[in-house]
């Protein structure tokens, strides 16, 4: 019983803090400097997410062939690149992984 407490606790309190967001951004003008500096925020939290997965092998930098998670995600970047697909980019870049791990 306290999980699903924990759980149903946890859900209101995140739905009430992103409903209050959307709700006073609906109320309230935002500055346009402000609107572009929240436009780059996504795609930096999702590189200081990613590039660490793909450049520390071992607790240090790997730019090596043997970087296999390295290559995939340059597989990635090339997919991405080539045909602006999100579903695209994944399925290759798991794909380039899967791949090099057996080789």
């Amino acid at each position: 019983m306290n999980i699903w407490l924990v759980m149903v606790i946890g859900g209101l309190i995140t739905f009430g803090m992103r409903f209050s967001l959307i709700f006073l951004f609906g109320r309230f003008e935002i500055p346009e400097t402000m609107r572009k500096a929240l436009h780059y925020v996504p795609p930096a939290v999702l590189s200081a997410i990613i590039f660490p997965e793909l450049l520390y092998k071992a607790n240090q930098i790997d730019f090596s062939f043997g970087n296999i998670r390295l290559l995939a995600g340059i597989v990635a970047i090339l997919v991405a690149w080539y045909t602006k697909n999100t579903l695209l980019t994944i399925l290759a870049g798991m794909l380039a992984l899967l791949l090099l791990q057996f080789l």
